[in-house]
């Protein structure tokens, strides 16, 4: 059972499962975990893991439209490098203050291999937090910023020279999108965070709000480090639109609000489809897209 399917399991006794964080009273919380073996590949540093296991959470709290109050980690190896930890801690610190929140602590362990979990709070909107289920046909269907990042770091860890590992890291290192995501809920129908890659978060939200969707696979915007690893059209929309790990944010808006959230988002807001009836499924350009990305187990 792969975690999509978990998922459906435990929404049959457990409403809140299948949004990107859950809900109680005014505060959104989230957790994740991270493993070395799936998730740090070699050449990863620890300040790179600290950043990116704290901002995966953050990047669930963005996808409510919440703001981002505080984050926690439980950090777990064979063995307690001084270095490794203090470079873990401030890419968790970092990448807090990056969303104006603040790290405030975890848990240390041992473990056989380098494990983290990471669990982030916030303040939802007043209005109310943006799920995935609220899409409506008719609606347009917008991401924030560039795909495809995280699928060319991975290119350049594999090269094992200096200068790639550095422009990996760096790649690796991404901003959660906490800010556009406040100014999304303002307008927002349904949203979530692009953890499993675009093409299955697409089915995800089709899924949670009965909708059908068409993407149009020219408007998806590529990471201009995608063309750096590989110059085959083909091999770049698979990596921008499959790989997942972008952490950006997939949103449905009426098409009346896509201007102004365009001017208001804080990062760049692409229009790259339009949300169909059930029965359209879920298209590019006409054909099935295929309901594959990252998985968790």
């Amino acid at each position: 059972m792969n975690e999509r399917d978990a998922l459906r399991r435990l929404a049959a006794d457990l409403s809140p499962a299948g949004d990107d964080a859950a809900v109680v009273d005014d505060t959104v919380i989230t957790t994740d975990m991270l493993h070395e073996r799936t998730d740090f590949p070699p050449g990863t540093t620890r300040y790179t893991a600290g950043w990116r296991a704290v901002g995966a959470s953050l990047s669930d709290v963005a996808a409510m439209g919440a703001r981002a109050t505080a984050a926690v980690a439980v950090y777990a190896d064979e063995r307690f490098d001084p270095d490794a930890l203090d470079d873990f801690i401030a890419g968790a610190t970092d990448v807090c203050t990056a969303v104006d929140a603040s790290y405030v602590g975890g848990d240390l362990d041992t473990h056989a291999e380098f494990t983290t979990a990471t669990t982030a709070i916030g303040t939802a909107p007043a209005d109310g937090v943006v799920r995935r289920s609220g899409a409506a046909p008719g609606d347009a269907l917008c991401v924030t910023g560039q795909w495809g990042r995280s699928a060319a770091a991975l290119r350049l860890f594999d090269r094992e020279t200096a200068e790639a590992t550095d422009h990996a890291n760096e790649l690796f290192r991404f901003t959660p999108r906490v800010a556009a995501g406040r100014t999304l809920a303002e307008t927002a129908t349904a949203m979530m965070d692009s953890s499993d890659g675009l093409a299955r978060s697409l089915h995800q939200i089709a899924e949670a709000s009965d909708i059908g969707v068409t993407l149009d696979g020219s408007a998806v915007p590529v990471h201009p480090a995608v063309e750096t690893v590989t110059d085959d059209s083909d091999e770049q929309f698979e990596m921008a639109t499959h790989f997942g790990e972008d952490f950006e944010l997939v949103c449905t808006l009426p098409p009346a609000a896509v201007d102004r959230a365009r001017r208001d988002c804080p990062v760049d807001l692409t229009r790259v489809g339009t949300v169909r009836a059930a029965d359209a499924g879920v298209a590019v350009d006409g054909d099935p897209l295929e309901d594959r990305g990252y998985t968790h187990g």
